[in-house]
């Protein structure tokens, strides 16, 4: 059997004892500070979003391991100082994907973003990230070389179409029994953990790996 693709979440880490959280399928990860300072294995998540974002990746994509990589901390806010060094941490770790569940709007940190994507790309490794949000573009999702992705509220969670260089996929995270789906979160951020659940468990990765730029704007 092939190896289990593993995917590293940059996001608010993982509570491994969430009931959509397969613990044997976390990988030891990291913390970033907003200064890069690292710390390994702090990644127990005290927000909720990076749990989400793992659940639903882990939804889609049964087999996959999934390394976490916490950069939000006290809040859904980090540096562009941490989120570069969180996507050359996974670079290190030798992960298949990177899943970038957010993004900056400033483009000022674009040619940092730059330069994490190409160190990325140079190991081989697929990074899918938010597009846009509101209409803006992000950053590094709508960099060449990254799997961008946008909100498509009509797309099933199961699927995503790209149109225009862009990945559409559903903004509905996995569902929680007995709670509304209006109730629950949603957002690109789960567009970009579906779109990476997906690629990784339709043996995409390595394809996208080779074709990415067919799949971002010219």
């Amino acid at each position: 059997m092939p190896d289990p693709i593993r995917i590293a979440v940059i996001d608010s880490g993982v509570h491994p004892d969430h009931p959509h959280i397969d613990a044997a399928r976390l990988l030891p990860g990291f913390a970033v500070a907003r200064d890069g300072a690292v710390t390994a294995e702090d990644t127990l998540d005290r927000l909720g979003h990076g749990t989400a974002v793992t659940a639903a990746i882990m939804e889609q994509a049964p087999a996959a391991l999934c390394l976490p990589i916490r950069v939000f901390h006290d809040g859904l806010r980090a540096s562009a100082r941490a989120l570069v060094r969180a996507i050359d941490l996974a670079v290190e770790a030798r992960v298949d994907m990177i899943n970038l569940s957010l993004g900056t709007v400033n483009p000022a940190h674009a040619p940092a973003f730059v330069a994490a994507v190409e160190r990325a790309i140079k190991a081989d490794v697929l990074i899918v990230a938010a597009h846009d949000t509101e209409g803006q573009p992000c950053y590094p999702g709508s960099l060449d070389g990254v799997m961008g992705v946008t909100l498509d509220w009509d797309c099933p969670r199961e699927t995503y179409d790209v149109r225009g260089g862009i990945a559409h996929a559903s903004g509905h995270p996995r569902p929680i029994p007995g709670v509304e789906q209006r109730r629950n979160l949603y957002g690109v951020s789960f567009a970009v953990a579906n779109v990476s659940g997906i690629v990784a468990r339709d043996g995409q990765v390595n394809a996208l790996k080779n074709d990415v730029a067919t799949l971002v704007p010219q």
